[in-house]
């Protein structure tokens, strides 16, 4: 391993630590108002939006990168990370920000929502170092070793930005008027 390659792991396994706990804080701090009166109450329809923009980007990745178009493969996942960064920003502040909002489904219908809901807060945890290092070999033009961890990260990702879009779509009919 390179001294360089040890500098960049170190920092990935520093952030693949320290974004899901960050995420995880959010839920036993008490939220509402913490940023004064500021109305996020459009950011979980700006998340699906960004979750699904994420999911057609991954998609029209893989496609480009099976028809060896290695441009425009660079250029849909740069998008993928760029859309689920912006996310990812959103999604604190507006849990940081908003009171939580419950599940009001019940029966098999409430079951669903949890295992997704449940499966989607794990994998996103996990996809989180997938993806920077995923990232990381691509740059640092280690392929080998990227295209061994993007057949894990590829479908991972993919789940968490579909189910998403899934758990917003379940639970917004929920959310304060």
């Amino acid at each position: 391993m390179k001294n360089n390659d040890r500098k960049y792991l170190v920092l990935i396994a520093i952030l693949s630590v320290a974004v899901p706990l960050l995420v995880a804080l959010l839920l036993f701090i008490p939220q509402t108002g913490k940023l004064g009166d500021v109305d996020v109450t459009f950011l979980p329809k700006l998340h699906a939006l960004l979750n699904s923009l994420t999911a057609i980007a991954l998609l029209t990745g893989y496609f480009f990168v099976k028809n060896k178009n290695i441009r425009g493969h660079r250029f849909t996942m740069v998008t993928a990370f760029t859309l689920s960064a912006f996310f990812l920003i959103s999604y604190v502040t507006y849990h940081y920000q908003a009171a939580p909002t419950r599940y009001g489904g019940e029966g098999t219908l409430k079951m669903i929502y949890y295992v997704i809901l449940l499966t989607h807060i794990v994998l996103a945890a996990v996809i989180v170092p997938l993806v920077l290092l995923s990232v990381y070999f691509a740059v640092s033009n280690q392929i080998n070793r990227h295209r061994k961890i993007a057949r894990w990260t590829f479908p991972i990702w993919l789940y968490v930005a579909i189910t998403g879009v899934v758990v917003y779509f379940m639970i917004a009919p929920y959310y304060p008027s």
